[in-house]
């Protein structure tokens, strides 16, 4: 739990981010502000050396912290050319599919992963889904929490998740607001690009059907991969995220995510800025999003927006029991939706339609995952 006085140091960094006084809110963070944890999951919970350090430092993390998950098993790596790849030491088979630990290192550095193999692969080429975790998330709590691999069987895919260790980010956020993890061939972008085609080639995928998605921090490095990437992925899926470029440092970060002005402008404008991209986009944002501004939504839309037509088609809709939801389309010249964008009305920061068996999820909210696996479904990417 939080005590009284980590209660008050929160509540005064929100309040300067609102004034404007970003510097003093970072320090004000920076202080050793320890994890808001849940005292029904917590209680229970063995805490890990990993953990412990969670709690006293938070400093490059701009976000209200998540539930912490397990780490994974090692593996034993298999050397390429250029980069290392890996096959897992452990392979855990599920009543359905494979879910294998493992490793990718190249050039400019190495991240470990999971990945779900449905039962229905036999070495066709299948479509690969990426999947970006937030803040404090691991593999097995994201993809618990979407049910990724349970729609993986439904619709048969393999599904990447991408772990991003403490040593990067302390708080386990990928990192969308530094400058040098912004650009393509360099810092995180190139790590991720290069695990995902080494998944392509190690097991015989299609890659003209390659899609990634995140949530928060996941998110915005999902839109990043697909603004630096146009030519690995097809289409990508951004919930509760923020647009490309948008920060280049914590309080640039802190600004964006309380709704602060940022590059908004689509078309032409978007593109001479070098933040647009013609990557099809499904985007979800809670309404009441205290943590990631819903303004952000409008923000990431406007960076897919070049190659849509005027005029949009909108639905308006209510899960049964749940929370109500308009969903806005925009089409390209030949009618094909290249553009999504949900807003869930009376939600927070959390996975719409998620499961409660992952940390941030909202299971009231329309199937965020049902729906992005459905677009992504639509789109090709043409291989030359």
């Amino acid at each position: 739990m939080i005590d009284a006085t980590m209660t008050k140091r929160m509540e005064e960094a929100t309040r300067l981010t609102r004034a404007g006084k970003l510097h003093e809110a970072m320090a004000l963070l920076q202080g050793s502000v320890p994890e808001a944890r849940s005292t029904e999951t917590r209680s229970t919970e063995t805490r890990s050396t990993e953990t412990r350090s969670t709690e006293t430092r938070r400093s490059e993390s701009p976000y209200n912290v998540y539930q912490g998950g397990n780490t994974f098993d090692g593996i034993w790596e298999v050397v390429g050319k250029q980069d290392t790849g890996t096959k897992p030491a452990s392979e855990a088979r599920s009543a359905t599919g494979t879910f294998t630990a493992g490793s990718f290192s190249n050039r400019v550095g190495t991240r470990d992963y999971k990945l779900y193999v449905p039962s229905g692969y036999h070495g066709q080429a299948l479509p690969l889904v990426v999947m970006l975790h937030g803040c404090t998330q691991n593999p097995d709590d994201f993809a618990a929490g979407t049910e990724m691999n349970r729609l993986a069987e439904e619709q048969p895919c393999c599904v990447l998740y991408p772990a991003q260790p403490m040593t990067a980010n302390h708080s386990k956020c990928w990192n969308w607001f530094k400058a040098e993890d912004q650009q393509r061939e360099g810092g995180e972008p190139a790590i991720l690009a290069g695990m995902t085609r080494q998944i392509i080639d190690t097991y015989g995928l299609d890659a003209s059907r390659v899609y990634v998605a995140g949530l928060s921090a996941g998110a915005a490095m999902a839109t990043t991969l697909a603004m630096t990437y146009p030519d690995l992925f097809a289409a990508v899926g951004v919930h509760s995220g923020l647009p490309h470029g948008v920060a280049k440092s914590l309080p640039d970060a802190l600004g964006a995510m309380q709704g602060g002005t940022g590059p908004l402008g689509g078309g032409n404008k978007a593109k001479e800025a070098g933040w647009a991209s013609d990557v099809p986009a499904i985007i979800f944002h809670g309404d009441r999003d205290t943590t990631v501004h819903p303004s952000n939504a409008d923000r990431v839309a406007a960076q897919y927006s070049t190659s849509r037509q005027a005029g949009a088609t909108v639905e308006k809709g209510k899960v049964a029991n749940g929370h109500g939801y308009t969903c806005t389309t925009h089409r390209d010249a030949s009618g094909k939706p290249c553009l999504e964008q949900w807003r869930v009305h009376g939600a927070g920061h959390a996975w719409s339609g998620g499961s409660k068996k992952g940390s941030y999820t909202d299971p009231q909210g329309p199937d965020a995952t049902r729906e992005m696996l459905r677009f992504f479904c639509q789109h090709r990417q043409i291989v030359s």
